[in-house]
């Protein structure tokens, strides 16, 4: 449905230019929900902003359901009312001079060839149903809460039955009770339209949470991509691994490797781990062990095989506690029931589970 090749944009800055995206590839199938991910910066918003029209790329081309809408080669660019997209921006952008249903049918006023009045309201009001608005359709703009706002939002994207929806960061302005809320509702709305959709966020949990492919975006490339599994449990470099959830990084050197298991000794003779490895590492090359909070135990008394930390703090987080260990330099997480009875300065024993454990070359 989505198909984008080779997309470049470069901006004038008062000291030269900055590349904002640097070859962007990627392709959302019928029905698909794909989502770009990444700090501030990285390019994600401009990407989207490409497909919807609002900005037109330096290099490459864009087709949106077999249909070419941009590509630069060609002198190609078919501007945002004429594709068949709906869009969701951050702000929601609700007309505050508007009542909801005036809202929401907007799009299809002003929409050529002209839509009949009575066809107009019937799909209003489908598109109000579909968000559970159809009793404020006459409720002002103004008198709506941010989640009432952000579902009208939605509506008038749908109201045209696109055959892609885009969502520039639709949550960010909710509190985080009421972003849970929207983003399951969000994940029906989209499953009961089958709409192919691109999201767009900062957002790890909702990225892992809600797609069906995750896109790590970084300095306007995309640097892995597949399903949030994957993408989580296999980062293929650092900035994924960090970017997504905690990360431990522990570095040590190569002692040996075969079958498939490389054994490093850590760092500070802490201890020796037998990790998995998809490279085949030299002895005596510097690695880094890189392991998630949850792939770890942590015990308040010794464990064959652990590595002996003190504790630096305990997070209560409701139903989990994140410990905080000193190891050296290092600072590690790991995850631990809120009733266990560490404190700050007491030993503890972590256990980590190699083969949870990625390993890079330093």
């Amino acid at each position: 449905m989505l198909t984008v090749r080779g997309l470049t944009k470069t901006y004038a800055t008062a000291d030269g230019s900055f590349q904002a995206l640097k070859g962007i590839d990627f392709d959302v199938p019928q029905g698909g929900f794909y989502t770009l991910l990444g700090e501030s910066g990285c390019g994600k918003s401009t990407t989207l902003r490409c497909v919807a029209g609002l900005e037109e790329p330096d290099g490459g081309s864009i087709s949106i359901g077999g249909h070419v809408v941009a590509d630069v080669e060609r002198g190609a660019h078919v501007p945002t009312f004429e594709r068949d997209i709906g869009l969701v921006f951050q702000s929601y952008a609700i007309w505050p001079h508007m009542d909801v249903f005036a809202n929401v049918a907007y799009p299809l006023r002003v929409q050529r060839p002209r839509v009949a009045a009575a066809d107009i309201k019937a799909r209003v009001m489908d598109a109000l149903r579909l968000v559970g608005m159809e009793s404020y359709a006459t409720r002002p703009a103004t008198k709506l809460s941010g989640g009432q706002q952000q579902r009208v939002a939605f509506a008038r994207a749908l109201v045209r039955r696109p055959k892609l929806l885009l969502l520039d960061e639709p949550l960010s302005n909710l509190d985080a009770k009421l972003r849970e809320q929207m983003r399951f509702e969000l994940q029906e709305l989209i499953a009961r339209t089958g709409v192919t959709t691109l999201y767009v966020t900062h957002d790890q949990s909702e990225a892992l949470a809600m797609s069906d492919t995750v896109a790590v975006m970084s300095a306007g490339r995309i640097v892995q991509s597949g399903a949030p599994r994957e993408v989580y449990g296999r980062p293929v470099d650092r900035t994924v691994a960090n970017f997504l959830g905690s990360a431990n990084i522990l570095r040590g050197k190569v002692v040996d490797a075969q079958g498939g298991l490389t054994e490093v000794a850590l760092d500070g003779g802490a201890s020796t781990v037998q990790v998995p490895s998809r490279a085949v590492l030299s002895r005596g090359a510097p690695v880094d062990v890189i392991f998630r909070p949850e792939d770890a135990t942590t015990h308040l008394d010794p464990v064959d095989g652990a590595i002996e930390c003190a504790v630096e703090r305990i997070v209560f987080q409701g139903g989990m506690s994140e410990c905080q260990l000193r190891l050296g330099p290092v600072l590690l997480r790991t995850v631990v029931h809120p009733v266990m009875g560490a404190r700050p300065g007491d030993r503890a024993w972590v256990a980590i589970q190699p083969e949870r454990c990625i390993l890079f070359a330093a």
